[in-house]
């Protein structure tokens, strides 16, 4: 029997600390959560309006059916089970990668613990990797940490920017619309939220007006420490230009504050003239004084072309950190004891692909062009096809891998949704996936401007259901409108 202190359990709702209960995550919210329970009434044969539910909200690749890198897969293969080094079916060099990683592992096994910060070979890859994305800048591999994906990263990061307990809360300034993680771990840390809006009326660019607005505003409740950029964006799919960089970079030097550089879906730039800048190569560029402020950048192989989310693989570079403070990072680091050793593995086959001339490499440029190719024109199609929709306006999908329309919902609708305790677009979207089985996130849950909703939906679908999800959500959307107005 289960010990019970005083009749009653030990941790009850009541008891459970605040930090707790104030973190939210809307990407696993209520509509995933009944997008389930959707799916279990449809197994066991409840008549639905629809025949299965289509979960497009959440960046994961290989659910929607997008087929793994064949180097990535022998590769991990290979480490997982050696004895596969025994079969001819496998190209050399991705024997000769899997004996590489094996031999650096404690008793040439993933099964082994790595030093916490991860393997040496695969942080030197990394390294390598960065140096050529940012035109020969040096990369020091002792300023690499592999995580358990990007967000392992970012919470380590943001733990050590926290201020004391007896001390003003520590600041971070986070986009608004941002990616839950942040507003999440802020409540779970007990900081505080300072909220920068991107401007949805200019491709949800970022204005330094906007960003001192909200620091000024902030100085009465907490001490800033950081600024948060998603770029490309989640949810809202942007590209930030060069010199908007620029000017982000001055401005967060002038105010002392480290850049968390969340940089994951750095490979996925769709639009035309737009390209990826990492913030480490536009501050080294604009010279000293600005070569010198403290960056975290974040990466993953959960997005880009790879789409390995079950890898559970990341790593953050950190830039301009103080000796003595990496110092405590590397201790912070080492409670965690170290990240996936499979999903090192995996890191390693992206930022140490097959080369020109190497049995693998054809293979895998074409499936990673493959996979870029698809992403880019699925991006062009969600576009055209939301802004077709009546009361439906989106701004082009630039990259990332997802789009981020706003909706009109009357105003009947918006004042049944707040007399039953919810947002207007939580409201419209479990009837959304009640009638239709489309299951997106409801852009309540990434903040958004007051008197706006929005909802993010992914590209990642194959073309076709892409296709057919919209012109359900179109039926939709054209029906609620009239049944609310």
């Amino acid at each position: 029997m289960m010990y019970k202190a005083n009749g009653n359990h030990c941790l009850t709702i009541n008891s459970l600390s605040s930090t707790v209960k104030n973190v939210q995550y809307a990407v696993r919210g209520k509509v995933v959560i009944r997008a389930a329970e959707l799916e279990k009434e449809l197994k066991n044969g409840v008549s639905k309006p629809f025949e299965r539910v289509i979960r497009a909200n959440i960046g994961d690749c290989h659910a929607t059916g997008q087929k793994p890198i064949t180097f990535l897969r022998q590769v991990m293969a290979i480490c997982a089970y050696p004895d596969l080094l025994e079969i001819s079916d496998f190209p050399q060099d991705a024997k000769e990668k899997a004996k590489e990683l094996l031999n650096a592992c404690g008793g040439g096994s993933v099964g082994a613990y790595t030093d916490s910060a991860g393997l040496d070979i695969v942080r030197k890859h990394i390294a390598e990797f960065i140096k050529n994305r940012d035109a020969g800048i040096s990369c020091d591999p002792d300023n690499i940490f592999l995580t358990t994906g990007a967000s392992g990263g970012i919470k380590i990061m943001m733990e050590m920017l926290l201020n004391g307990p007896n001390e003003t809360p520590a600041g971070f300034m986070i986009p608004i619309p941002q990616y839950p993680l942040y507003s999440a771990t802020i409540s779970e840390y007990n900081a505080e939220k300072i909220g920068y809006y991107l401007d949805e009326d200019n491709n949800w660019s970022l204005s330094i007006e906007e960003l001192e607005r909200s620091y000024q505003e902030s100085l009465k409740r907490c001490q800033p420490k950081a600024i948060c950029i998603i770029n490309p964006g989640n949810p809202t799919g942007q590209v930030l230009s060069l010199e908007n960089m620029q000017q982000i970079v001055k401005w967060a030097y002038d105010k002392r504050l480290f850049i968390l550089a969340d940089e994951v879906y750095q490979d996925n730039v769709y639009a035309e003239g737009m390209k990826f800048h990492s913030f480490k190569k536009v501050a080294a560029e604009l010279g000293y004084p600005y070569s010198q402020i403290e960056i975290a950048s974040f990466y993953s192989t959960s997005k880009g072309f790879m789409g390995e989310c079950g890898a559970r693989a990341g790593y953050f570079e950190v830039v301009n950190m103080d000796e003595d403070v990496k110092a405590e990072l590397k201790k912070l680091s080492s409670a965690q004891l170290c990240s996936s050793v499979l999903g090192q593995v995996c890191m390693d086959t992206i930022v140490s692909p097959p080369k020109p001339g190497e049995p693998s490499y054809e293979l895998f440029i074409k499936e990673k062009q493959g996979v870029l190719n698809s992403l880019k024109e699925k991006a062009q199609l969600v576009t055209e096809l939301l802004n077709k929709i009546e009361g439906v306006k989106c701004n082009p999908v630039q990259g990332a891998m997802y789009a981020f329309p706003q909706i009109t919902i009357p105003p009947k609708a918006i004042q049944h949704a707040k007399e039953n305790g919810m947002e207007p677009d939580m409201f419209y979207c479990l009837e959304l996936i009640n009638q239709t089985g489309i299951c997106v996130v409801p852009g309540s849950g990434f903040h958004q401007r007051p008197g706006t909703y929005h909802f993010r939906t992914t590209i990642l679908p194959p073309t076709d259901q892409i296709k057919s999800l919209l012109s359900k959500f179109e039926k939709f959307h054209v029906r609620f409108l009239k049944e609310w107005s």
